[in-house]
């Protein structure tokens, strides 16, 4: 009799642990989810103002070592150096640019295993010069974001479509 109570209290014992084992683990994943859906709103957030302010260096920081961008026109920029190198292009063809407006909506974020991807639809005006008039851009795409060793995330890919 005494065994089995011993045994009964281990079992018992083994189910509550692995109940509150499972609690901590779903919410070790919410906080990490919602850390991560803070953080990626941020890269967001980061895109909208040095897109804005047509900061080159910040726009270039949003994009991981070996990230690839597919615009429409031009062929994939591979690296982040090669995404700096096609931007500075334009910019050289361009060097009077100014944005006016620019809103990004994001559509049905997935994030899982340190990878997340959504689906954007962008909208810009600019001017090429101050003497020329305001252009409307607009695009539809998708980007892959991975999470960095330090919890931010950037850019690993993009495809763009007019």
């Amino acid at each position: 009799m005494r065994l089995t109570a011993l045994v009964l209290v281990f079992l018992v014992g083994l189910a509550i642990g692995f109940v509150a084992r499972s609690s901590l683990h779903g919410l070790e994943q919410k906080d990490t989810h919602a850390a991560d859906l803070a953080a990626i709103e941020k890269l967001n957030q980061e895109d909208i103002e040095a897109t804005l302010a047509q900061d080159q260096k910040r726009l270039l920081g949003l994009w991981a070592e070996d990230a690839v961008a597919f615009y429409p026109g031009s062929p994939p920029a591979v690296g982040k150096q090669a995404i700096g190198a096609q931007n500075e292009r334009f910019h050289t063809q361009h060097p009077s640019l100014k944005v006016l407006s620019y809103t990004p909506k994001y559509k049905n974020l997935q994030v899982e295993d340190g990878l997340a991807c959504e689906w954007f639809e962008k909208a810009a005006q600019y001017k090429l010069s101050a003497e020329a008039p305001p252009i409307n851009w607009n695009a539809k795409g998708l980007v892959v974001l991975k999470r960095q060793s330090d919890g931010s995330w950037k850019g690993v890919m993009i495809f763009a479509s007019p």
